[in-house]
């Protein structure tokens, strides 16, 4: 049974949640508060992390990134925060969804089949399994990536939004194709997580992240991975 913790202090929300989440075969924990939460993930290992930035306590930033020191569980953050450096701070600490308040039901289950689907499916990797460049190495099957001979941590979202590029090499992949594969949804007004996501990527593989090399945009259509 796949295992989901809920970080959010509101007593309803939490109600419905665990009542869609267990209609749906889902096990479920629930804390009400950053402090509780981090003992819970320690002592419970779960599949999935839906957090509420806005906690009693401290900061859900604080609890992605004391999260991020120790487990790569996908994380998913429901918030009502909703400027942009809000979302990117959640990201950047190691965030792999951001959901909006309030939000759909549907979508947010969504969301969570797609959180639990890039955990679980096995990598479809065709032909070499470790793709090499001049400036880093991606290991598909051990799930590393190398760069001057350091290991680079990558979230969840980034490695499968990485993978779906490297085992397309030299072709375009659709915002579409990506947005449907990786978050489970196909609107083409959520292109800004693209955006995020491959400037994260960049960052941490490109060695000018401005004049990308191998992680190239091709405007208003998608990306390709030139190895």
């Amino acid at each position: 049974m796949t295992r989901v913790l809920v970080v959010e202090d509101d007593p309803q929300l939490v109600r419905a949640l665990v009542i869609n989440m267990q209609a749906r075969q889902y096990g479920v924990d629930a804390a009400a508060d950053g402090v509780t939460a981090l003992r819970l993930a320690a002592a419970r290992q779960p599949d999935v992390v839906m957090l509420d930035l806005g906690l009693p306590d401290m900061d859900g930033v604080e609890v992605i990134r004391a999260l991020r020191g120790w487990s790569r569980v996908p994380i998913l953050v429901l918030s009502a925060r909703q400027a942009s450096d809000e979302k990117v701070a959640a990201l950047d600490a190691g965030a792999d969804d951001y959901v909006t308040k309030p939000f759909s039901m549907d979508e947010l289950m969504a969301r969570l089949r797609a959180a639990v689907r890039r955990t679980e499916e096995p990598s479809q990797v065709p032909g070499a399994t470790v793709v090499t460049t001049p400036d880093f190495t991606i290991d598909l099957v051990a799930k590393r990536a190398v760069r001057d001979g350091q290991d680079i941590r990558l979230t969840p979202t980034e490695w499968h939004l990485l993978e779906i590029l490297v085992t397309h090499p030299g072709r375009l992949v659709s915002q579409k194709y990506l947005l449907q594969e990786v978050w489970g949804m196909s609107r083409r007004n959520k292109s800004n997580y693209l955006r995020v996501y491959m400037a994260q990527l960049r960052r941490k593989l490109e060695t000018d992240p401005s004049h990308p090399r191998y992680l190239v945009t091709e405007p208003g259509m998608g990306y390709r991975f030139e190895g």
